[in-house]
């Protein structure tokens, strides 16, 4: 399959600007970065199930998935952050069971769901300044 030479380049142009953005970021913009990540799939798998696309909605909603697993309950510091920690671990591990079973029913409603769940916190998270509070482990 042929694509175009600016194809091409708008694609390597955008993984490029990731990985930039992710090497310059500290711990509180990798945060952010990975909130927006979260958001943009789940805009994008309600988006592919609207269009009965199957491949893509899998797609989206793995990475989804991968983001708070790997992502947001990993860089959670449960021994320095207390009630706050817990209570993110849960919501994230609640919001996985959400998507996995948006992906098994194509259920928009779920995923719209954890749309709104996500936003406040990511919302909330980039009102806040400076090094990252004690519930995030050091990076």
């Amino acid at each position: 399959m042929f694509i175009s030479t600016s194809a091409r380049s708008a694609a390597a142009y955008k993984v490029a600007s990731v990985e930039a953005s992710v090497e310059m970021a500290d711990a509180h913009g990798l945060i952010n970065l990975l909130f927006d990540a979260l958001i943009r799939a789940i805009k994008t798998a309600k988006i592919a199930v609207n269009n009965r696309d199957v491949a893509g909605k899998c797609k989206q909603i793995g990475s989804a998935i991968r983001i708070l697993e790997d992502g947001l309950i990993l860089a959670l510091n449960p021994e320095d952050g207390g009630e706050l920690a817990s209570n993110l671990r849960d919501l994230y591990g609640y919001c996985v069971l959400r998507l996995v079973h948006a992906n098994a029913k194509s259920d928009i409603t779920a995923l719209e769901e954890v749309e709104r769940l996500i936003e406040p916190v990511a919302d909330g998270w980039k009102q806040i300044k400076g090094s990252g509070p004690a519930y995030l482990r050091p990076v």
